[in-house]
């Protein structure tokens, strides 16, 4: 045990610099607007407060409290960041089911407890979640599944 909780710490910490990040990006360089008539900044400085709020939240407490070693596995940090690459690099080019599966394979084995059949059962309904919100409900135009060959 050590004499601080640095899991909380950390976490709490970044969640108050990114919103903290958000919010002064969206004030500086958005339109805030008014309450009755908001700008297209308000949201997102919104969301920043919030964020930012929430992390100082888990951060004050974990301050006061004692806690485990921070300990960083390799393998969740490879997964979760490849998964995310994978993402970015695939989207475009074969569209958002086959990137969102691959995205899903690959962080799912940040752990391994899942298994390659709960991980495919998860892939699955995880894009057909995406297709329903994205295009379905907002009628985003990314391409579902596109072959570039």
């Amino acid at each position: 045990m050590s004499n601080r909780d640095y899991g909380d710490m950390f976490g709490g910490g970044a969640l108050v610099a990114i919103g903290a990040f958000i919010a002064y990006y969206a004030v500086t360089t958005l339109s805030l607007g008014t309450v009755s008539r908001m700008g297209p900044g308000m949201f997102p400085a919104a969301l920043g407060v919030i964020l930012a709020v929430l992390g100082a939240v888990i951060l004050i407490p974990a301050l006061f409290r004692e806690g485990e070693a921070l300990k960083v596995e390799p393998r969740s940090l490879i997964s979760v960041t490849t998964a995310m690459l994978a993402f970015v690099l695939l989207v475009e080019p074969f569209g958002l089911v086959p990137a969102i599966v691959v995205l899903t394979l690959i962080a799912t084995c940040a752990d391994g407890k899942l298994g390659w059949l709960g991980s495919a059962i998860l892939a699955v309904v995880l894009a057909g979640g995406a297709v329903l919100i994205f295009q379905v409900g907002l009628d985003l135009q990314l391409p579902t599944l596109n072959w570039p060959w």
